[in-house]
C-alpha cells in the first residue's frame, strides 16, 4: 500500500471524494462523474474501491465508508441536509421501523448487521465464555390483560 488515507469526506460541488493523507499536506479530490440522486450508492461505492486508477488510494478506506460518502452525496443530490444524512446514520432504539421506507430501512437493517458484527463474541476472543447464563429475575414489564387469559386457556 503506497497511501495510506487518515481522514475522507465529500465535496458537494462537484460531487467528489476527498482523501487527506498521513502528513495531512497531501489531499486528494475523486471525481464522481456518473454518479447521481437515483445512482446505487452501493455499487457506485464497490466500481470506485475496484477502479485501477484509484484502488492504491481506497486500499485503506472500508467498503461501508465509501458507501457512507455514498449516500451523504445522494441525500445532497435529494435535497437533505447534511444534518438529515448523519442523523440517518445514527441507530435509535426508539425509531419505528415500520414508518421507514425500503431504502432507509435497508440501510438501518445495515447498521445493525455491522454493529451485531463488531459486538458479537467468537470462540477465539479472550472474554469468551461458553455456555453464559445470566439472571433477568428482575423484570419491569408490566402484566398485561392478554397475558393472564393466554394461561387460563391452557
Amino acid at each position: 500500500m503506497l497511501y495510506e488515507a487518515k481522514l475522507c469526506g465529500v465535496k458537494f460541488s462537484p460531487a467528489s471524494i476527498v482523501l487527506i493523507y498521513q502528513n495531512k499536506k497531501i489531499r486528494r479530490i475523486i471525481p464522481l462523474r456518473n454518479f447521481s440522486k437515483y445512482s446505487d450508492y452501493s455499487l457506485a461505492a464497490e466500481r470506485l474501491k475496484n477502479n485501477p486508477q484509484h484502488r492504491g488510494y481506497l486500499e485503506a478506506v472500508s467498503q461501508s465508508q465509501l458507501e457512507k460518502l455514498h449516500i451523504i452525496l445522494q441525500d445532497h443530490m435529494q435535497g437533505y441536509s447534511l444534518q438529515h444524512s448523519l442523523a440517518s446514520f445514527h441507530l435509535d432504539p426508539d425509531q419505528d421501523l415500520n414508518k421507514l421506507d425500503d431504502e432507509e430501512l435497508a440501510r438501518k437493517k445495515g447498521q445493525m448487521d455491522e454493529l451485531f458484527e463488531k459486538n458479537q463474541k467468537r470462540k477465539d476472543d479472550a472474554d469468551f465464555v461458553y455456555d453464559l447464563e445470566v439472571d433477568f429475575s428482575k423484570s419491569t414489564r408490566e402484566k398485561c390483560s392478554w397475558d393472564d387469559e393466554s394461561d387460563d386457556e391452557l
